[in-house]
């Protein structure tokens, strides 16, 4: 089916383009009487606006951008960017605005990756994730005449953008503090990527609270993927002196983390307790079922979305703690087999 223009409207309904086009665009220059029927004509031959024109008259484009600097693979198990993902297109959808995702190998192709859209205008605003000190995506997102941007994490590393953060250092304080209640001596923690911000900042935390409590504190570096999960796990168990309790970074190596145990012959949560962060389904569908730091991450994206939108109309900018994740026990953690 051919594309409807403002001529074929214009036609069935008896006026010039230039008519067509203020009725359209909502500017003055036509009665109302006429605009309505332009816009009945338009509804009914069933026209859309051309990205492309709108684009080159400034108007919005009614799409947000969203760039992930990672192996396109990890998508597949990584369950807390579907669930934050849902979240946005929640708001999205209220407002008649899409997504344009793309997943590049790092972070100077994400950088490049906002500069063609704003050239071509192709989005409204874009959604900045795991930011990080020294960020060059925020150098460039901050100039006059930059896309309006969101960043997702502490405002220590958003610059001088507004950003919508979760309170990790008080979650990870709880659950260290859980574990050493328990009994716990030595506390391991399995990292996401290191020089993310939230790395950075769940590192201080652990540190911290591992002091405070008088426990040992170590740390395994990975980077969210449950190969790499899997070997900081065994790296931490399979030892002369081993832990007896691990805090994962997410879901996924958690998981992996207790697939290691059991091969490794050590009973979860009698010889190690396990505790994951972003409570998901799989958490509850492992056996034992695993221990989680929670929150809502759906709800998280839309909140997102929606701070994004505050900017675009031209919100200043400001700091948002959207929540902080709560400790929900299960099966995988309790006393060490020395405190049973």
């Amino acid at each position: 089916m051919a594309r409807i223009t403002i001529a074929d409207i214009a036609r069935q309904a008896g006026v010039s383009t230039g008519a067509v086009s203020y009725a359209l665009n909502d500017r003055p220059g036509v009665s109302d009487e006429t605009r309505a029927r332009i816009l009945g004509v338009a509804a009914e031959l069933g026209w859309v606006p051309s990205q492309a024109a709108r684009a080159l008259s400034g108007a919005r484009v009614e799409t947000i951008g969203l760039v992930l600097a990672r192996a396109p693979e990890t998508l597949g198990f990584e369950s807390f960017y579907m669930q934050f993902i849902a979240g946005i297109e929640q708001v999205l959808t209220e407002r008649s605005y899409g997504l344009l995702l793309q997943v590049v190998p790092d972070i100077e192709g994400e950088v490049q990756t906002h500069r063609r859209w704003h050239a071509a205008r192709r989005v409204d605003g874009v959604i900045v994730v795991d930011p990080r000190r020294d960020d060059p995506r925020l150098v460039a997102l901050s100039g006059r005449d930059a896309l309006p941007a969101v960043v997702v994490g502490d405002p220590e590393f958003a610059g001088n953008l507004p950003s919508v953060f979760t309170d990790d250092a008080a979650a990870l304080r709880e659950c260290v503090g859980y574990l050493a209640g328990l009994g716990h001596r030595r506390i391991g923690r399995v990292s996401g990527t290191e020089g993310f911000g939230h790395t950075t900042i769940r590192d201080l935390a652990f540190d911290g609270e591992a002091a405070r409590a008088g426990v040992v504190a170590r740390v395994a570096r990975a980077d969210f993927t449950p190969d790499a999960g899997a070997a900081a796990t065994r790296s931490l168990l399979d030892t002369d002196d081993p832990v007896t309790a691990v805090i994962y970074d997410n879901d996924v190596m958690a998981f992996a983390g207790l697939g290691v145990a059991h091969e490794l012959g050590a009973r979860v949560p009698e010889d190690v307790s396990l505790v994951a962060w972003d409570d998901s389904p799989l958490c509850q569908a492992a056996y034992p079922q695993l221990t989680a730091l929670s929150h809502d991450v759906t709800s998280y994206g839309a909140h997102v979305a929606r701070r994004l939108f505050e900017r675009m109309a031209g919100a200043e900018a400001r700091a948002y703690r959207d929540s902080t994740p709560t400790l929900t026990v299960r099966g995988s953690t309790g006393p060490p087999a020395t405190r049973r």
